[in-house]
């Protein structure tokens, strides 16, 4: 089975189709499927859900899913890891520091049941995906807090139809679910992610993680912390507002020179010509 990977902290994909593109399929990071019109089944888990306009998902990293679209579907798409929380975690309210998106989406309840929501909450749902996917135009979607509190929004959304349902948010997380979380929180943070260390965090002995990590994810360890950290270093880079010494301090480099090879040797450029190239 195909596991999505997705190193970008936000991505926004609507599309229309009459077949799905993809087969059952799980992915490292979270998903909000929103459905503007069509109708099919939501195949999630072991868990059939029948779908139509204005209906809502959510998929948590280890979710097994797939459509089976009965008339043509116009979705959206909004993907994102865990770093897009994290990373903003100073513009959040108050309500969002003690219930984390994040844990609403791992809610077992909410792959056995479809959300319910009344008006005028829809017609406030449909209009609030509708404006994160006409901002999606721009090139700073990931980093806008124009799109980071439209996304809030819709988890305001959900806790209001989850508030209904009478449940509490905080089930136990699975084990590689945990893991991925793990690694996105602490990147910044080598010494914490080296495999003695957390394989020892998740009770897996040291030995057996690297090949327990890639039959589970696809890719070896080493192989996903860099391409993380390659990305999130990218964003920063391109971005122009940190230097290469904050860069290399935040990510926990020795130095630049320690940054450059480590980026030269996924690249090939160094990391100024890499900002000059961004800025052409």
């Amino acid at each position: 089975m195909q596991k999505l990977k997705q190193f970008d902290t936000l991505v926004i994909h609507e599309f229309e189709e009459a077949v799905f593109h993809l087969p059952v399929h799980s992915h490292t990071y979270y998903e909000i499927v929103y459905i503007f019109k069509g109708c099919g089944i939501h195949h999630l888990n072991n868990n059939q859900l029948s779908y139509k306009a204005g209906d809502l998902f959510v998929i948590s990293p280890d979710d097994e899913h797939y459509f089976d679209i009965k008339k043509t579907t116009r979705f959206a798409f909004i993907k994102f890891t865990d770093n897009y929380f994290t990373d903003k975690s100073h513009l959040a309210p108050d309500a969002f520091l003690t219930s984390r998106p994040e844990a609403m989406m791992r809610h077992k309840l909410l792959k056995e049941v479809k959300l319910v929501l009344d008006e005028p909450c829809k017609t406030i749902l449909h209009n609030t995906i509708e404006n994160i996917v006409a901002y999606n135009c721009r090139c700073d979607v990931a980093t806008s807090p124009l799109v980071y509190y439209q996304v809030l929004s819709v988890f305001g959304l959900i806790k209001e139809a989850i508030a209904k349902l009478d449940v509490r948010i905080g089930d136990g997380v699975p084990d590689k679910e945990a893991l991925i979380s793990f690694i996105h929180q602490h990147v910044y943070e080598p010494e914490r992610i080296q495999v003695k260390h957390i394989a020892a965090h998740f009770n897996i002995a040291a030995n057996y993680f690297s090949a327990y990590f890639k039959r589970n994810f696809g890719m070896s360890y080493r192989e996903y912390v860099n391409s993380y950290r390659t990305k999130l270093i990218e964003k920063r880079i391109t971005a122009g507002q940190q230097t290469l010494k904050q860069i290399s301090a935040e990510f926990g480099f020795t130095d630049e020179s320690h940054l450059s090879h480590f980026f030269r040797k996924r690249h090939l450029v160094s990391p100024v010509s890499f900002r000059n190239r961004a800025a052409q």
